[in-house]
């Protein structure tokens, strides 16, 4: 060990701490004062609502966590989105868990709670997994209405996908444990089936104000639509529960009831660990995101008994691509190799970039994993592709193209661990969210944006000097610095892994010691859906 990876260590525990803290944070919902008083109502708050669901000694991945970090300041923030989706077993069987947080604007839906349930749904419909709903929430946050209501990517979505999920036999099980009002009373009602928490729990259209001010009869709320209503008059819901932990358990006897599911047969043996210390990635992987280092070492700690076979390994250096296991489960890696190296011509290539070779040996790789169908994982730490004469000439759009091509019409699951850098094109290349990674995660150490912060802010900057320059202002060398650095700032918050998450642009920021768990969940998950149309990368520029 030398003082460079101590340095290292030190400053990737650093970044550690802090996701830990800020997701200590998220945790807490609208705050410790909304969680007494809801535990005053005798209800659960969310997440213990969730986490007394799933089997306690099973591992489980929570996605969106992030959602909404830092937005709506204005509004007083929505932490979480002000929904808890989670991954996890229920009775054994592998389940998305969706429960509004009441404690976050009575539950109230955000544009990005939005974008967070239709994710979740989004996964579930991929996976054939079955999905709970937890449902406490006020309905539409009604000063950003606009933003949430009508566009096919809104509020109404959620139900066109649970008449989708229903016709194709994804079971779906909604829990009402609160509110559940106006538009959101059709997501319970158009699950398989529905359970209603008794005095704590109600469905209606429109509560009892609105009914007065409508039609002018005055009624109770209860009465308009409490569990009693629904489960002995109305027969809109299926069970009646006499609290939160009754309605949980219900779930828990329904889910296990469950039959088994088609598999896709991805190759699965006895799980390994890794030989070499996993914990040794926090001192490899480099304090800054423009130094070198040997990429090969991170996946000897991600992959089991810390072997992989490498696919053209003296060839197209600047991408890995390797048959290895995770888990147990066969995985085919791409991963961008962050050291320089030489070719057999004495060419010296940059880390991080993709030349035409590694592009072309991407694309076969590919190809080869979706003919063995074998689950594809994309390690990214890539600053795009390379430019210059010499690559355009040697036609790197091309080549470029045929890699996408690839990513693109991969019918096998793909999963995307974004680890350092991920800027412009090299994104898309190495399965960005675009492409439809099954489950897509950042490393704290992760930047994405179209290029890096100190490249980005130079180009600003020139075009902020021309633009002061027209007016007649004169910049000294103090204020191109001043202006510099500014541009910067901003640029590097939007480059930040929590920027990302916030906008769900990945499903979350993990410990990098929760990498197999993450890979390895989503390929069990994938195993619910055989592949059913073969692999086809239509017309190509050869």
């Amino acid at each position: 060990m030398d003082i460079n990876f101590n340095k290292n260590e030190d400053h990737n525990k650093l970044l550690l701490s802090d996701l830990k803290k800020r997701l200590a944070k998220v945790k807490l919902g609208g705050g410790a004062k909304r969680i007494e008083k809801h535990h005053a109502k005798g209800k659960m708050t969310a997440r213990e609502r969730v986490d007394y669901l799933l089997d306690s000694k099973k591992p489980c991945i929570e996605i969106g966590a992030f959602a909404g970090d830092n937005m709506y300041e204005e509004h007083g923030g929505c932490p979480s989105g002000g929904v808890v989706v989670k991954m996890g077993y229920v009775k054994g069987k592998q389940c998305i868990v969706v429960a509004n947080d009441a404690t976050v604007k009575a539950g109230a839906w955000f544009p990005i709670t939005g974008k967070k349930n239709l994710r979740a749904q989004e996964i579930a419909i991929e996976n054939k997994l079955p999905i709970i709903y937890l449902v406490d929430s006020a309905g539409v946050y009604l000063p950003m209405q606009d933003e949430i209501f009508p566009d096919k990517e809104h509020f109404g979505r959620i139900f066109r996908n649970n008449a989708v999920m229903s016709s194709m036999g994804i079971t779906q099980i909604a829990a009402v444990m609160g509110s559940c009002v106006a538009g959101g009373a059709y997501l319970p009602i158009m699950s398989d089936e529905a359970l209603i928490v008794d005095k704590t729990g109600s469905i209606f259209l429109a509560g009892s104000y609105l009914v007065k001010a409508a039609i002018g009869e005055t009624i109770d709320n209860e009465t308009l639509g409490g569990a009693t209503t629904h489960c002995e008059i109305s027969g809109v819901t299926d069970y009646k529960a006499k609290d939160d932990k009754d309605a949980l358990e219900t779930i828990q006897r329904l889910i296990d009831k469950i039959g088994d599911y088609d598999k896709a047969g991805f190759n699965k043996v006895t799980a390994k660990k890794p030989k070499e210390n996993p914990d040794d990635m926090f001192g490899i992987l480099p304090r800054s995101r423009a130094d070198q280092y040997d990429m090969k070492e991170i996946i000897k700690r991600l992959v089991d008994d810390s072997e992989f076979d490498e696919y053209k390994e003296g060839y197209g250096k600047t991408i890995i691509t390797a048959y290895a296991r995770i888990d147990g489960w066969a995985v085919g890696i791409v991963a961008n190799q962050r050291k320089l190296v030489k070719t057999k011509s004495g060419e010296m290539q940059f880390g991080g970039v993709i030349y035409n070779d590694s592009a072309d040996k991407a694309t076969r790789f590919i190809a080869n994993c979706n003919q063995k169908k074998i689950p594809l994982v994309f390690l990214q730490d890539v600053t795009g592709f390379m430019v210059g004469s010499k690559s355009e000439h040697g036609g790197i759009i091309k080549d470029g193209a045929k890699m996408v091509n690839a990513v693109s019409n991969s019918v096998v699951p793909k999963f995307t661990i974004v680890i350092g850098n991920s800027y412009g094109a090299g994104n898309y290349a190495m399965c960005g969210k675009a492409y439809d990674p099954r489950l897509i995660a950042a490393w704290p150490s992760a930047e994405l944006a179209v290029m890096s912060g100190n490249s980005a802010a130079k180009v600003l900057l020139q075009i902020e000097k021309a633009s002061l320059l027209k007016k007649g202002e004169k910049i000294t060398e103090a204020k191109e610095k001043e202006l510099f650095d500014k541009i910067k700032n901003r640029y590097d918050n939007q480059v930040s892994p929590y920027y990302a998450a916030a906008r769900i642009w990945t499903d979350a920021v993990i410990n990098p010691l929760d990498t197999r768990t993450w890979i390895s969940m989503g390929i069990e998950a994938a195993n619910h859906t055989p592949i059913e149309k073969p692999f086809n990368m239509g017309v190509l520029q050869v």
